[in-house]
């Protein structure tokens, strides 16, 4: 088991009372992160249980939910002290939020959830659970993560600053092929094990199915689920791009009110990101053209051809994420910076190789908006002053 970012915010929570909920796209690590934290509990008086078993569910499918614990016993489960219930798939089994806020409510218990998307817990969870839960989001594999499932102990920089100052043309150079591995096939953790691309690509593939036969079949009541296969792969080729809905509308013969909800399905189960333009006015950000990014670099791969800028600011994308909001943003006379992270105050601009010109561009747009750090991301090692190799983001 290969240690995650988010373990550490997690771990400082195992001993809160509030309900520990993981969530994210399918097959990205979820029910093996959950089985990390259950054995970093120390009680005995623990349990884990994978509610797509339907022995499982019938623990709870109490009406007394009081009986619950003497279904639990046999599997040594007492509330005579802390009880700590990890539950796995909770999508699968709708009420056992009502067993969960009870239980919560009425006995000594910690409950570690998950479950497959927002989707998902948006239906599932409600305004009753408000103040009980904290909600954790696990996503496809950034690079730093992905060097340590590749065996690789690369520890990076936290702050941009420390970033651009671990820029070095050895360490470039060792961890090259990583990253265009990274680039090509994504950050899906089955994915990246595989031992040759063919199991890759295979694997590439059985997520995208299981993607779609679990959660758009199931949850989605779309008429036209081969134009929403259609919609997806336009996307695709639009990654990095701002959307141009009546263009996407006409191009599949679809209304507007369709494209968006397909939009939103797409983005509430993690399979799209829609980043908005910048802007003080939070309407004016809100009501913005959005630009689109897809959950790993490895489905664009493998089912469109991209430009390979496009791609690359993917997965710069998919690794900063992880530091807050993200927007874009664009003058009215067209220029634009790739990524604002408004929170960190930084600029981010990407490129393949960055030149001074990118550079003083950058700085320039970025010092009128008052922000304190600007960079170059870039692909090709470079040795300027405000650039941050792709291998220390």
């Amino acid at each position: 088991m290969f240690q995650r970012k988010i373990l550490n915010s997690i771990k400082e929570q195992l001993t809160s009372n509030e309900i520990i909920v993981l969530t994210g796209m399918r097959r990205v690590g979820k029910t093996t992160f959950l089985k990390m934290l259950y054995e970093k509990i120390e009680s005995e008086n623990k349990v884990f249980l994978d509610l797509e078993n339907l022995i499982n569910q019938k623990i709870f499918d109490e009406v007394d939910f009081d009986n619950i614990w003497n279904n639990l016993t046999p599997l040594g489960i007492t509330k005579n002290e802390k009880a700590y219930i990890f539950l796995d798939e909770i999508q699968t089994f709708p009420q056992i939020v009502s067993v969960v806020k009870y239980l919560y409510d009425h006995y000594d218990v910690k409950f570690f959830l998950t479950g497959s998307s927002s989707y998902y817990l948006k239906n599932l969870f409600p305004e009753s659970l408000a103040g009980r839960k904290m909600l954790f989001e696990l996503y496809p594999l950034d690079f730093e993560e992905f060097l340590t499932f590749k065996g690789v102990n690369a520890k990076f920089a936290k702050s941009f600053e420390e970033k651009e100052k671990s820029r070095n043309y050895i360490a470039y150079e060792k961890y090259k092929k990583y990253y265009d591995e990274f680039l090509t096939f994504g950050g899906f953790p089955q994915v990246v094990l595989a031992e040759n691309e063919e199991k890759k690509k295979i694997y590439l593939k059985d997520i995208f199915s299981s993607y779609f036969e679990k959660d758009v079949k199931t949850l989605a009541d779309f008429k036209q689920i081969n134009a929403f296969r259609d919609f997806i792969l336009l996307l695709f080729q639009r990654i990095g791009s701002k959307l141009d809905i009546s263009k996407l509308a006409s191009a599949l013969n679809l209304s507007r009110h369709t494209i968006y909800s397909y939009l939103s399905f797409l983005e509430q189960t993690y399979f799209i990101s829609l980043i908005t333009p910048y802007s003080k006015s939070v309407d004016r950000e809100i009501s913005g053209t959005r630009k689109v990014y897809a959950c790993d670099t490895g489905f664009v791969n493998l089912f469109a051809k991209v430009d390979e800028g496009n791609l690359f600011e993917n997965a710069v994308y998919n690794c900063v994420r992880h530091f807050g909001k993200v927007n874009y943003y664009q003058k009215r006379t067209g220029a634009e910076i790739d990524f604002i992270l408004p929170e960190l105050s930084v600029a981010l601009e990407v490129k393949i190789k960055a030149d001074q010109r990118d550079i003083d561009k950058l700085k320039n747009l970025s010092e009128k908006l008052g922000y304190k750090e600007s960079y170059v991301v870039s692909k090709e090692f470079v040795d300027f002053q405000n650039v941050i190799s792709v291998v220390n983001l």
